[in-house]
């Protein structure tokens, strides 16, 4: 049990959800059950009532009946209609319309031979002979008192026991069904990190030596391949910088600090100079003096990045890359292949994607989306199949 408890307290956005999805519909189901069982209870207790009263009931009414014989067997003017204090009656003739009543109801069902209504009990019984014309014969007694009452009272103190126990045991059980997924995700989680950690060092290593070498002492061809290998050294480094972030850096304290964006932007262009370059990409920059954001550096660094390497990723060769900002936003908008409509609403989601035909595992836009979240940032995106498509975040 204590496992279970500190186990839920380290529980995932995403188990959340899922915890809470399924504890509502499990709830709304329960309900439903419980909500059958009583129907069911509530019936059988008021069939107890009938058959408890029913014997009692009919003796009245024969009794009422062999009353309602005399009158009408020596029917003269000074004699009034039947009255007993243990009981209220009424009579109604073959097309059902009231003779006479003293019943506290207006309307009697008289296709029911007993019911209960309004704190009082209903029984009805058909005459053999028309005394004074009545076919019908209806009596009133009332219920014991408390009686509805305490059928409720039970129902509901039952019902909620019964709920809570239920929802409670549904919880547990739910805990156990995703510790195998859990399990699971925390050894990917582990592999990631253990991944990451090893190519870290080659690929800054490579980073490193290229930035190293005088390029202009080398000839084309050679510089050509030396361009390729640090194109693709970046491609590694970011997508390193990025499974680091989802294991590990979005769980690490944020240190914030005025940015600059305007020369962070125009760095960061000049790191994914090369990537633009091998696809003959322009660009157009627009950058506002003096913006600045407090925010986690490294943060907004993989922003930009990622918001980036997606507008070179899914540009058209000899494309074009729009970077604006302003005091109060920042956009990148490309000319590539663009989205589909119907995506649009799960471009945010982890390992969403959308054209597999370039790499990536779909990780990118959720980044910003969480970095956006944690900041209290806007993030929003608008495509237009085959013609580009522009994110812009604003504050």
């Amino acid at each position: 049990m204590l496992a279970l408890k500190s186990w839920d307290t380290h529980l995932r956005a995403s188990e959340k959800k899922t915890l809470v999805s399924f504890l509502l519909l499990y709830a709304f189901l329960t309900s439903l059950i419980l909500v059958f069982v009583a129907i069911f209870y509530y019936a059988s207790q008021r069939e107890l009532l009938f058959q408890e009263k029913r014997e009692i009931l009919s003796t009245l009414t024969n009794e009422h009946i062999a009353h309602l014989k005399n009158l009408h067997n020596t029917f003269d003017k000074n004699q009034t209609y039947p009255r007993d204090t243990r009981y209220e009656s009424a009579i109604f003739d073959s097309s059902l319309k009231e003779i006479f009543s003293t019943l506290h109801s207006n309307s009697v069902n008289l296709y029911e031979d007993i019911y209960f209504e309004k704190g009082h009990i209903y029984f009805i019984k058909e005459l053999e002979f028309y005394y004074l014309g009545a076919r019908y014969c209806a009596l009133e007694i009332p219920a014991p008192q408390g009686w509805e009452h305490a059928v409720y009272q039970k129902l509901f103190l039952y019902g909620g026991i019964i709920f809570l126990v239920l929802v409670v045991i549904g919880y547990f059980l739910l805990l156990l069904l995703l510790e195998p997924m859990r399990q699971a995700i925390s050894l990917l989680d582990r592999f990631i990190k253990d991944t990451t950690h090893e190519l870290n060092t080659p690929v800054h290593t490579i980073l490193s030596n290229i930035e190293m070498i005088e390029l202009a002492t080398l000839d084309a061809s050679l510089c050509k391949k030396l361009n390729r290998i640090a194109i693709a050294s970046k491609t590694i480094s970011n997508l390193y910088d990025d499974l680091t972030y989802l294991v590990l850096s979005h769980h690490a304290p944020s240190h914030n600090e005025v940015v600059v964006l305007k020369a962070l932007i125009e760095e960061r262009m000049e790191y994914f100079h090369l990537l633009m370059e091998s696809k003959k990409i322009s660009q157009s920059l627009f950058l506002e003096e003096h913006v600045t954001l407090v925010i986690d550096r490294k943060k907004m660094t993989k922003i930009i990045d990622n918001l980036l390497s997606n507008a070179i990723k899914y540009n058209t060769l000899k494309g074009n890359i729009t970077v604006t900002l302003t005091s109060f936003s920042l956009s990148i908008e490309d000319t590539g292949v663009g989205i589909e409509e119907s995506k649009l609403p799960h471009v945010f989601e982890r390992y969403s994607r959308f054209d597999t035909t370039v790499g990536g595992f779909g990780i990118g836009l959720n980044i910003v989306s969480l970095i956006a979240k944690e900041y209290g940032l806007h993030v929003s995106l608008s495509s237009e199949l085959k013609k580009g498509t522009k994110v812009s975040l604003s504050w």
